[in-house]
C-alpha cells in the first residue's frame, strides 16, 4: 500500500490507502476545528478567509489564516523533499517513512496539547495539524500519481461530477472512470465518517485523540517499512 507507486498500484490498493488515511485526516480536521475553531485541511476555505480578513483590514486573523496555508505548504515541501531524497537513495519504503514521520510528529503534537497549557490555548495545534495534513496529502499524491488526495475534497467532488457525466454518456464509462468514481466516493465518505469520529473522540478524550490517530498512522506505516526491508 505504501511501497508500490504509480502504475504499479492496483485499484484495490488505492482505495484501501484512501479509505484509511482520509478517515484519519477527516478526524484530525474536525478535532482541530473543535479544539481551536479552525480547519487544518481546508485550504480553499482558509485562502478565502485570508482574502476576506485582508479586505476587512483585520491583519491578525489574516496572518493566522496565511500561516495555516503556509504550514500546509511546508508540510508538503517536507514530504516531497523526504521522498525525493529517499528515491535517489533507492529506499523503497520512503512513502511509508513519510507517513511514519507524520505519526511521530503527531505524537509530539498530542503530548504538547495534553501537557502544555500554552500550546493548547494557542494556534500552535492548528498550525501543526496543517503541516501534517500537507505532509500526508503530498505523500499520497506522489505515490498514486495524483489519484489519491486524502484532504482535497473539492477536487474529488469535481471529479465525481465529471465521472457521473461520463456514466450518462451514450458510450458509457470506461473501467478507469468507474475506478476513479469508486476511489473518490470512498475518499470523501471516509473523510466524512472520520470527521464524525474525530470530533466525538476529541470531545471524549481531548488531546488523547491525537495520540490515537498517531498510533493508527504508525500501525499503517511501520508494517509497510518492515515488508519493504524484508523484500530487499
Amino acid at each position: 500500500m505504501l511501497v508500490h507507486e504509480g502504475e504499479e498500484r492496483t485499484a484495490a490498493i488505492d482505495i484501501r490507502l484512501a479509505a484509511m488515511l482520509s478517515a484519519i485526516a477527516g478526524g484530525l480536521n474536525t478535532a482541530g476545528f473543535h479544539a481551536v475553531g479552525y480547519f487544518s485541511a481546508n485550504m480553499t476555505g482558509n485562502v478565502s478567509a485570508l482574502s476576506d480578513y485582508l479586505g476587512l483590514g483585520n491583519l491578525w486573523l489574516a496572518a493566522l489564516f496565511g500561516s495555516i496555508v503556509v504550514a500546509f505548504i511546508l508540510g508538503a515541501f517536507f514530504s516531497g523533499l523526504l521522498i525525493e531524497v529517499g528515491r535517489q537513495r533507492g529506499i523503497r519504503a520512503i512513502y511509508a517513512y513519510s507517513i511514519a514521520a507524520e505519526g511521530g510528529l503527531l505524537v509530539a503534537l498530542g503530548v504538547a496539547d495534553l501537557f502544555i497549557a500554552a500550546v493548547h490555548s494557542s494556534s500552535f495545534v492548528i498550525l501543526g495539524l496543517s503541516f501534517l495534513m500537507g505532509l500526508q496529502n503530498a505523500a499520497t499524491t506522489r505515490i498514486s500519481s495524483a489519484r489519491v488526495r486524502t484532504t482535497h475534497v473539492s477536487g474529488m467532488a469535481t471529479d465525481i461530477g465529471l465521472g457521473l457525466a461520463a456514466l450518462f454518456n451514450k458510450g458509457g464509462a470506461s473501467a478507469e472512470v468507474l475506478h476513479r468514481l469508486r476511489l473518490h466516493c470512498t475518499t470523501i465518505l471516509a473523510f466524512f465518517l472520520g470527521g464524525i469520529a474525530g470530533v466525538v473522540a476529541y470531545q471524549a478524550v481531548g488531546g488523547v485523540m491525537l495520540l490515537i490517530s498517531a498510533a493508527l498512522l504508525l500501525l499503517i506505516s511501520i508494517p509497510e517499512v518492515l515488508k519493504a526491508r524484508a523484500s530487499v
